[in-house]
């Protein structure tokens, strides 16, 4: 089952990262300040991830497509891996519109 994992970066900033039912990280967060905007955060992606007009496909200097899920006020509330390729990041775009809406959340602050 996919989950949600809250946790403080090196830098004292609490993230939160999708993992799918294998441990594959498919989304990460940005740092926030404080945890309770981590957890808006992670309210945010389920909401939003079942839209695909939320997600901005993209493409890395050297190549690789990943994407941004962003929210209603246009914001970027997570960002994928890059991806071997542009169907490999279509398949992770499915799986967290698949599994962020009912993912559980571990605080392993």
């Amino acid at each position: 089952m996919a989950k949600f994992e809250i946790y403080p970066d090196n830098s004292g900033e609490f993230r939160f990262r999708l993992l799918a039912g294998n441990g594959q990280n498919i989304l990460a967060s940005e740092g926030y300040s404080a945890k309770a905007g981590c957890l808006n955060g992670v309210e945010s992606v389920k909401k939003n991830a079942p839209d695909d007009s939320k997600y901005e496909r993209l493409e890395s200097k050297s190549g690789k497509p990943y994407f941004n899920l962003k929210a209603g006020n246009n914001q970027v509330i997570g960002t994928s891996q890059m991806y071997s390729s542009t169907s490999a990041m279509e398949n992770g775009i499915e799986s967290v519109k698949t599994n962020a809406p009912t993912a559980e959340i571990v605080d392993l602050t």
